[in-house]
C-alpha cells in the first residue's frame, strides 16, 4: 500500500496524528502511546521529565504545543479572568510511528470548495482605534515600546483538517507550518516563525517583525526598499531582535550570541515579512525548562519589553487566546527541541473556528494601517472556507 493510500486510511480511521512541516517534506506522527494534558499544576513536572538516551529512535520525543495562558503562568505573568471555550491550555503526545512525507505530497490530496466568508469579528475597527490610542499613551508615556493588538475571527463550522491544511501547504506553505487531528479538536497552522531550534549546545531563534502586502508593484526587491526606508518597521524590527539576543543571552555562554542573518525579506503568498536570525551557544547546565522560560512566549508576536507588556495585553483583552502565540513543536529525550510560534492559525473545537492575528504598536502607527494588516494576516487562512 502506498503513503498516499496510508495516510488517507489513517484519517478516515479517526485515529489522532499531527504533521509537521520537515526540510525535505513533511513528518507524520501517529500510534500516540501516551497523551498529556497540560495545566498550571503539571507543567513544571512535564518539563523536567528525565527521558534522556544516547542513541535515539525517531519516535523517541513529545509532540504538542504549549498555549498563551500556559507559558504566562509559567514565567510567573498573570492573566485575568477572561472569556474561554474551556480549550485545553497545552497538549502533547508520545508517538510511535513516524513517516516522512514528500514535500508536494498533500497537495495531490486537496478537494474543490466554495468560499463563504461569514467570519465575525471580535474586535471591530472602532474598537480597535479606542485600544490603539490607548497603548499609544502607554507607549509615550514609557510603559511599553511596542505592543501587538490581537483580533479574532469566529466562525461555527466543522472542518476536514487534513483537506484544509493540503490547500493551506498548496496556496501558502509555510516553513512551520503543521496540524493536529485529534478526536475533539483539530489544529491547521501556516505558521512562518521558528521561535527555537536546539541541537546539542547550539540555539537559533528567527524573529520575524515587519509585514507588507504582495501586490503586482510590490515584488521582493521593493519590499526590501519598503521596510529599509520605513522608520516603524525598522523600528519594530531592532526592537524585537534585540529582545530575542537578550532572551537568548540569559541561557547561553557570555558572547556567543550573535546576529547571524540581518534583515532579510521572506516572501509568502499574500505578503512579505523582515526576518533575522540569531544563535547562540548554551551553558552547559541548562535545562529544556530553562530554555522554554527564557524564549516563550515568543517577543515578536508581544511586545517589548516583554513581561510589562504582557501584563499590559492580558489586562486589555476580554477573551483567552488559546492558541495564539503559544508555540508547537517537540522535545526529543536527549533534550533537542524545535519549537515554532503559533500564528496564522485555525483552531477547531465544538464546531467553532478561530483564527486570531495581530499587529504592532509602535509610536509611529497608524490605527489604520495595522487593523488592515491583520486582515491581511487572517486572509489566507479564511480563504480555506
Amino acid at each position: 500500500m502506498n503513503t498516499l493510500k496510508k495516510l488517507q486510511n489513517l484519517n478516515n480511521s479517526g485515529k489522532s496524528y499531527i504533521i509537521y512541516k520537515s526540510k525535505n517534506g513533511f513528518d507524520l506522527y501517529t500510534n500516540f502511546s501516551k497523551k498529556i494534558i497540560l495545566n498550571n499544576n503539571n507543567i513544571i513536572r512535564f518539563l523536567k521529565k528525565k527521558n534522556r538516551k544516547n542513541k535515539l529512535k525517531n519516535t523517541d520525543l513529545y509532540i504538542g504545543f504549549f498555549g498563551y495562558e500556559l507559558l504566562n503562568n509559567l514565567i510567573g505573568v498573570k492573566v485575568p479572568k477572561q472569556r474561554t471555550n474551556k480549550f485545553p491550555k497545552g497538549i502533547f503526545y508520545k508517538p510511535e510511528k513516524k513517516i516522512n512525507l514528500r514535500k508536494d505530497f498533500l497537495c495531490n490530496l486537496s478537494k474543490p470548495f466554495n468560499k463563504k466568508n461569514d467570519f465575525k469579528i471580535n474586535i471591530n475597527r472602532e474598537i480597535y482605534s479606542k485600544i490603539f490610542k490607548r497603548f499609544k499613551k502607554k507607549i509615550k508615556s514609557g510603559e511599553t515600546y511596542q505592543i501587538k493588538i490581537c483580533t479574532k475571527y469566529k466562525k461555527i463550522s466543522k472542518i476536514e483538517p487534513l483537506d484544509f491544511f493540503c490547500r493551506l501547504s498548496k496556496a501558502n506553505l509555510a516553513p512551520e507550518a503543521f496540524m493536529i487531528k485529534d478526536k475533539n479538536y483539530s489544529i491547521v497552522s501556516c505558521s512562518p516563525e521558528n521561535l527555537i531550534t536546539k541541537k546539542g549546545s547550539l540555539i537559533t531563534t528567527k524573529p520575524i517583525a515587519g509585514t507588507v502586502k504582495k501586490t503586482k508593484k510590490m515584488n521582493k526587491l521593493r519590499a526590501l526598499n519598503y521596510f529599509k526606508k520605513n522608520i516603524k518597521e525598522n523600528k519594530e524590527h531592532n526592537m524585537i531582535v534585540d529582545m530575542e539576543r537578550n532572551d537568548l543571552s540569559r541561557i547561553c555562554k557570555k558572547g556567543s550570541v550573535k546576529l547571524v542573518r540581518t534583515k532579510v525579506v521572506e516572501e509568502y503568498k499574500d505578503l512579505f515579512h523582515y526576518v533575522s536570525l540569531i544563535k547562540g551557544k548554551l551553558n552547559s547546565k541548562v535545562a529544556s525548562i530553562d530554555i522554554i522560560k527564557a524564549m516563550m512566549p515568543g517577543g515578536s508576536v508581544i511586545g517589548c519589553p516583554k513581561i510589562n507588556t504582557l501584563n499590559l495585553l492580558n489586562n486589555q483583552e476580554k477573551e483567552n487566546r488559546n492558541i495564539y502565540t503559544g508555540s508547537f513543536g517537540f522535545i526529543k529525550f536527549n533534550g533537542d527541541m524545535r519549537f515554532n510560534i503559533i500564528i496564522r492559525s485555525i483552531l477547531n473545537y465544538r464546531n467553532v473556528s478561530e483564527i486570531s492575528v495581530a499587529s504592532g504598536v509602535v509610536v509611529d502607527s497608524s490605527a489604520k494601517h495595522e487593523f488592515e494588516e491583520n486582515y491581511i494576516k487572517a486572509k489566507a487562512l479564511i480563504d480555506l472556507y
